[in-house]
């Protein structure tokens, strides 16, 4: 950039002014330090100036998803000051939805993040002095405690202090109602419109920071371990409740488990131990929180490399499963040895399937059991960029399948859910007790699966091969066009909605629906294509990165296991050529 003096000037004044009020000392030290770059001479350093109109450039946008940056000061970064007057926002958002008829009720969990432990003190502080009745979690722990706990203490909002997958520098605030401030299916899900711009709205950016009530006590910190009612205790008896450990024999099955650095391990390991699984290896490099994430490039089971350690430690060890969770872990991969291929990590539709298979049949079970000749009612759900092969094995148990937005925020919300997942490692087995999505359950279901099948004489590849055999095989991937300005993806998205391709892969296009339009599901920003030969291709941009995502699947049907190794063969050339037509059509 090459600012004005008076541009410089404004940025200089309201850098010293946020430095001035900073509660961190931390980041107003980084701050003065910046703008004494800045100013050094006439010109003041580039980069420094860069920096600084960046984190000056506007608020940090509060959305669905809560909030997520990069940690440092000014209004466009994740700090102490732009905490507290999220967290004031969101108390008077509480309070006017409760127009006095009662007193909110709040809790507050965090994970190991840098800063995490105090964005979620000053936010019960800022509740409290609010009149929010509020909970804080006793420890680090995982997103699916916090998300459980909204429902279990019958709270109205919950307030997770993560960044989830993102890089080590980022942390973020993730929202939640239920109790009395929604009705319906929602209660306990992550906020959707109109309810992040309600909050949003209430967030005063030009407040003095002094002038935001802080109290400090007053707020109930929810019993930990070895204390009575302990929070996670209550959460691993829940969860663990879903596959217990009566009749399952010790040592069955072996399983190496990575947190990759975040806080599920512990919790991740007790519900294991308490529903009977006890031959768990954890990998000792990742086992433990910290905020650096020091043995990956990035920490997020999808990312190549992620998961090398685990899949080392399960050949060395002979396991049979490999079970990673995201550092909050409120997803989970999976790895399984494929015979003459060694240790490959699922795809997230691969596993979705699996556990939706999975989940249905135990209804079904538990009905014959009872004595009931159908299962019960219940509804499956998945985001529109997932695989279609959970409708299929939904119809063919008699369960409705409904599709929605990308997001749990969307899943969760579906009435009578039974079960729903999203492609990028998603996944809710268990929506009575966590509306969201949950790494912990999931990868217990994963567990008791497997355990099944190997008793049986099978393995989870042959589990996959018996899905493609009665529902088709649905072979997926993606396409991701990382970008350096955001009005790139306008300019690719306006190039496939005034060109439509004729053929993908070498199939006709029949079908060409611009998501932005609405329809069965809420408008968004997206294009969708299929094709005479079932090829289906869905175009949007992310929306938590500068990329834009294509997601590519199609669909071969056999007749006999013989002809599997073919026909993925074939599958994997349809989607190359899919691949090359979508980068033609995007101008790549």
């Amino acid at each position: 950039m090459n600012p004005t003096a008076d541009e410089r000037s404004t940025l200089l004044s309201a850098a010293d002014g946020w430095a001035a009020e900073d509660p961190d000392a931390d980041t107003a030290a980084e701050l003065r330090a910046l703008a004494a770059a800045a100013g050094a001479d006439d010109a003041g350093s580039p980069a420094a100036l860069a920096d600084l109109a960046d984190r000056f450039g506007g608020p940090l946008e509060f959305g669905t998803a809560g909030l997520r940056a990069a940690l440092g000061a000014g209004p466009n970064r994740m700090n102490r000051a732009v905490v507290r007057r999220t967290a004031a926002g969101l108390a008077r958002y509480l309070l006017d939805s409760a127009a006095g008829a009662y007193t909110p009720r709040a809790v507050v969990g965090y994970d190991a993040r840098h800063k995490s432990d105090a964005f979620a003190l000053d936010t019960a502080a800022v509740l409290t002095a609010a009149g929010v009745d509020t909970f804080l979690l006793p420890d680090r722990l995982p997103t699916p405690v916090l998300a459980w706990a909204v429902r279990a203490l019958d709270c109205e909002a919950g307030v997770m202090v993560t960044a989830s997958h993102n890089p080590p520098q980022d942390n973020g605030y993730k929202v939640y109602l239920g109790g009395r401030a929604v009705a319906g299916a929602g209660r306990g899900a992550q906020i959707v419109a109109p309810m992040d711009a309600d909050i949003a709205r209430r967030i005063e950016h030009g407040l003095p920071l002094s002038a935001i009530p802080l109290a400090d006590s007053g707020w109930t910190v929810l019993p930990g371990a070895g204390q009575e009612g302990d929070v996670q205790a209550r959460y691993v008896e829940a969860v663990a409740a879903l596959a217990p450990a009566a009749g399952r024999a010790p040592g069955g099955l072996r399983i190496v488990l990575t947190p990759l650095h975040g806080v599920g391990g512990d919790t991740m390991g007790r519900v294991f131990a308490a529903s009977g699984f006890t031959d768990v290896r954890l990998v000792e490099a990742q086992a433990h929180p910290d905020p650096d994430f020091p043995t990956v490039d990035f920490p997020n089971p999808e990312e190549p490399g992620a998961m090398d350690l685990a899949l080392e430690q399960a050949s060395r060890e002979g396991a049979d499963l490999v079970v990673a969770n995201d550092p909050d872990a409120d997803r989970c991969a999976v790895a399984v040895e494929f015979p003459g291929q060694g240790w490959r990590m699922l795809r997230g539709n691969e596993v979705g399937s699996l556990l939706g298979e999975h989940v249905a049949a135990r209804r079904a079970a538990r009905a014959a059991a009872g004595g009931t000749a159908a299962a019960p009612a219940g509804v499956f759900a998945s985001s529109i960029v997932s695989s279609r092969q959970l409708a299929r094995i939904a119809a063919a148990h008699g369960l409705e399948h409904r599709t929605t937005l990308t997001g749990f925020k969307w899943i969760a919300r579906v009435p009578d859910l039974a079960y729903g997942y999203e492609e990028a490692l998603g996944y809710c087995v268990a929506p009575d007790l966590v509306r969201d999505k949950d790494g912990i359950s999931a990868a217990l279901l994963l567990a008791e699966l497997a355990e099944e099948l190997k008793a049986d004489g099978r393995s989870i590849p042959e589990a996959l091969d018996e899905l493609a055999l009665v529902h088709g095989l649905h072979a997926t991937d993606q396409l991701s066009v990382r970008v350096q300005s955001l009005d790139l993806l306008g300019a690719m998205m306006g190039r496939l909605r005034s060109r439509t391709p004729a053929s993908l892969g070498g199939s006709e296009v029949v079908a060409a629906v611009d998501l932005a339009e609405g329809g069965d599901l809420p408008p968004t920003d997206g294009m969708l294509y299929l094709t005479a030969d079932e090829t289906r291709v869905i175009v949007r941009p992310s929306g938590t990165e500068p990329k834009l995502k294509c997601y590519l699947e199609v669909v071969a049907h056999v007749s006999s296991a013989d002809e599997l190794p073919a026909a993925r063969a074939a599958a994997r050339g349809r989607l190359d050529a899919v691949v090359a037509d979508v980068r033609d059509a995007l101008g790549l």
